[in-house]
Parts: C-alpha cells; sequence; structure tokens
C-alpha cells in the first residue's frame, strides 16, 4: 500500500513536471505603414495629378515605421544596423546624393504623411524610404520531446519546434507629391529546435536572424525594383526627371541634359569618322 503512494505521488509530480515545462507559445511584432500614415482609419485621398519631379542626385531617407507598441523583436541599435546595410548596397549609385539613415525616435514623434514630410525638411530630404515588418515566432513542444533530468534543471531533448516566420515591406515615396514610387518586398522562414532551457535564447536569436534575411531579400528586390521603374519612367513619363547642375550621370531619366550632351558627340564623331 505504501508503495503504491509513493508510485502514484511519483507519477503526479512527473505530469505536473511535463506540464508545467510544455507548452504552446505563439508571438509577434509587427508596424504598418498604412496605419502609420492613415492613423484614424480614414480612407486613402485619391491619387493627386501632379507628376512627382525628381532631380538627380536625389536625396534619400531609409527609417523602419514604428510599431504601436514599445517592445520589438529588435533593438534600436539593430535596426539601425539593418538600414546601414540596405544604405550601404545603394551608396554610390550616380543618381543618389546621399542616403539617411532615420532614427525611430523622430518616426515616433507623430503620424501621417505630415510626420513624414516633417523628417524630410529636417533632413532636407527628396524622397523617403519606409520600412514595415510582421513577425511572427511560434514555438510549440513536439510529440517526440522527453524530460531530460540534470542537477542544474530540467532539459527537452529535441523537443521543441521553432518558427519564426518575418516579412518586410519597404515603399518609396515622392515627399512633395506624396506619391508612391515604388516598393520591394522580402521575406524570411526559420525552422529549429531547441532545449527547453534554450527555448528563449534560440527564440531571440531566430528573430534577429529572421529579420537579416527579410531585410537582405527586400535589397536583392529592390534592386531590381528599381531598374523597373526607371524603365517604367522612361516610357510612360509618370514621373518627370532633371539634373542638378554639375550633374553627369545616368540617372534612369527620360533623357536630360547630360545624356542629350553624350548623343551629340557621339553623333559628332560618327560623321568625323564617316
Amino acid at each position: 500500500m505504501k508503495a503504491t503512494s509513493v508510485f502514484c505521488a511519483c507519477l503526479f509530480l512527473l505530469s505536473a513536471c511535463t506540464g508545467l515545462f510544455g507548452h504552446d507559445n505563439r508571438k509577434g511584432v509587427s508596424s504598418s505603414l498604412v496605419d502609420f500614415l492613415y492613423p484614424y482609419g480614414d480612407e486613402p485621398p485619391k491619387p493627386a495629378q501632379t507628376v512627382p519631379a525628381l532631380e538627380l542626385p536625389i536625396k534619400v531617407g531609409l527609417a523602419f515605421v514604428p510599431s504601436r507598441t514599445s517592445a520589438g523583436a529588435l533593438t534600436e541599435a539593430e535596426r539601425i544596423g539593418l538600414l546601414n546595410k540596405v544604405r550601404e548596397h545603394f551608396s554610390g549609385r550616380d543618381f543618389i546624393a546621399e542616403i539617411q539613415v532615420i532614427p525611430e525616435a523622430y518616426m515616433r514623434s507623430g503620424e501621417g504623411f505630415q510626420t513624414m514630410e516633417q523628417v524630410a525638411r529636417l533632413y532636407d530630404l527628396d524622397v523617403m524610404a519606409l520600412v514595415s515588418y510582421d513577425q511572427v515566432a511560434h514555438t510549440a513542444e513536439r510529440s517526440s520531446s522527453f524530460l531530460y533530468w540534470t542537477i542544474v534543471g530540467a532539459y527537452v531533448i529535441e523537443g521543441n519546434k521553432n518558427d519564426v516566420n518575418t516579412f518586410v515591406d519597404t515603399a518609396v515615396f515622392d515627399v512633395p507629391t506624396r506619391k508612391l514610387l515604388f516598393r520591394a518586398p522580402g521575406v524570411s522562414e526559420i525552422k529549429s529546435t531547441s532545449t527547453l532551457v534554450g527555448v528563449e535564447s534560440d527564440m531571440r536569436a531566430g528573430q534577429q536572424k529572421g529579420f537579416d534575411e527579410a531585410m537582405a531579400d527586400m535589397t536583392v528586390n529592390l534592386d531590381k525594383e528599381l531598374d523597373a521603374f526607371k524603365d517604367r519612367i522612361r516610357r510612360d513619363q509618370s514621373v518627370r526627371v532633371t539634373h542638378s547642375s554639375g550633374y553627369s550621370g545616368g540617372g534612369g531619366g527620360a533623357g536630360g541634359p547630360a545624356s542629350l550632351a553624350a548623343l551629340l558627340v557621339l553623333v559628332g564623331m560618327r560623321r568625323r569618322m564617316s
């Protein structure tokens, strides 16, 4: 009888411990471009008939759209680091004068296009690239898991399946007209397993890696969309491109002083050779 009681007590304690350590947890962080630009649920206005005018080289601002919650998967330093990687990728393009990485504190000063315009005036920017994101981290105990007891606590051996799905989207706006010029997405999906004790650190590493991969994917897509944008405005003249004094780059517009001068030189050379 006594042995039976001890056995039942052990079973109860074991089931209580496994229930304590077993979990199915899902958490997410996100920022919404629509909520930021239209904070009061207003419907976006009809597109203005004004044609955006870009004077090359342009000055670009790069910023994360702030989340409505203070908690996030990334610190401010980590967000700045990710934006700096994007800036480094596009720095040196002849049609870009400079790229300014905007701290989130400036974006949190208000909401709507007015905030974007205030930041643009502060940094003397022509174009704003706003990065929104949505990340869901999920961890669940797998059926194949089992407890391994040590002197420092319980470990779940290959027991927790961790999934981190990350989506980022960069929307590039002409500041004066508020028109969306083009956009580019980036995605990442990370799967891993961990011990019970290592769940938090593993999920944290997965969240950081997810943002890093999604931003890298977005950067590649942004490069492609930029080339498509330059081809499009050559065809439909939806954006008027001019050149500032002394600018000699290609620019991607529908012709300008520099390209016209190069064409005249080429024609002259061909005539002399014929």
